[in-house]
């Protein structure tokens, strides 16, 4: 698992994806970026900061969507950074663009309360749909 020890932050690919993020048993924070992202730098810090404040209740991990640019088509990703928070493998809050890092604490915060219950709400996603005929 490519973890960071002194940030606790997740470094996502697409073969763990499915394990840390769909199939997790916690909540899950997901920073879509790019390396040349100068938002993405900038609040990258705050980012694995709460990492650490969250540590045993909601999962903090990156991904980079040049590398790995299905799965931020998949989620509907058209800019860096992008903020998607995750329950019961469900994205059920989002942010897009350079937010203030206390934004991402309440969010944080809001997925604790009422993620799993807003996961339960929510209508499952079907990838098998193609669109064509």
């Amino acid at each position: 698992m490519p973890v960071s020890e002194e940030t606790l932050v997740l470094e996502l690919n697409g073969t763990i994806w499915e394990k840390f993020v769909e199939k997790a048993s916690m909540p899950v924070s997901v920073m879509f970026y790019t390396p040349t992202c100068p938002h993405c730098r900038v609040i990258r810090p705050y980012f694995e900061q709460y990492a650490k404040v969250y540590k045993g209740r909601v999962v903090f991990a990156l991904l980079n969507v040049e590398a790995f640019p299905w799965l931020g088509e998949r989620y509907g990703i058209r800019g860096t950074p992008t903020f998607k928070f995750f329950c019961d493998g469900k994205p059920i809050q989002e942010l897009v663009g350079a937010v203030y890092p206390a934004l991402l604490k309440k969010m944080a915060d809001d997925v604790l309360k009422y993620g799993k219950e807003c996961a339960r709400n929510s209508t499952e996603i079907d990838y098998e749909i193609t669109g064509y005929g």
